[in-house]
Parts: C-alpha cells; sequence; structure tokens
C-alpha cells in the first residue's frame, strides 16, 4: 500500500491555510510554490509548509486530512512548532 501525507500549507503573514493530500510531499510542495494544480494556493500565495504528517495509506491521510480541518485556527497558527513523524 502506498503511504500518504496530509499538509498544511501558508502564506507568509499566517492569514489562510490550506490542508491537502498526496503520495508525493515533495513534489506536491514544489508544485504549490510554483502555482500548480491549486487554484485556491496560488490565489493566497501559500508556498510555507507549516506542517506534515506522513501515514500509512492515502485513506489515513485522507481520514486525518478531515480531521485536520476541524482544528481551530490557533492550532493552525501553532502548527509549525509540532514535531513531525
Amino acid at each position: 500500500m502506498k503511504k500518504g501525507y496530509v499538509y498544511i500549507m501558508t502564506n507568509y503573514n499566517r492569514t489562510t491555510f490550506y490542508t491537502g493530500v498526496t503520495n508525493n510531499l515533495g513534489k506536491r510542495v514544489e508544485e504549490h510554490r510554483r502555482g500548480i494544480g491549486s487554484v485556491f494556493t496560488r490565489k493566497y500565495n501559500l508556498n510555507i509548509l507549516v506542517y506534515y504528517e506522513e501515514l500509512p495509506s492515502m485513506y489515513s491521510a485522507i481520514v486525518r486530512e478531515k480531521q485536520i480541518k476541524n482544528w481551530h485556527r490557533d492550532w493552525k497558527l501553532n502548527a509549525d512548532k509540532i514535531q513531525h513523524s
């Protein structure tokens, strides 16, 4: 089974957040930084990775994404202070 990643991108001022899933974190973050693949991240200049988790499958990454999307803003603001797995 292929691993999955859930991640949070933001902009320099931490005003907007984007939570996504992928099976190739490095490639996906680079796509966001180049403005490829997500109109939302391009529109709000979300090019800073502040949080990610590696999960055993894409299914578990999608489940975790849904949980993270329910996080309060303060938790997301502090996400870059959390140790990554």
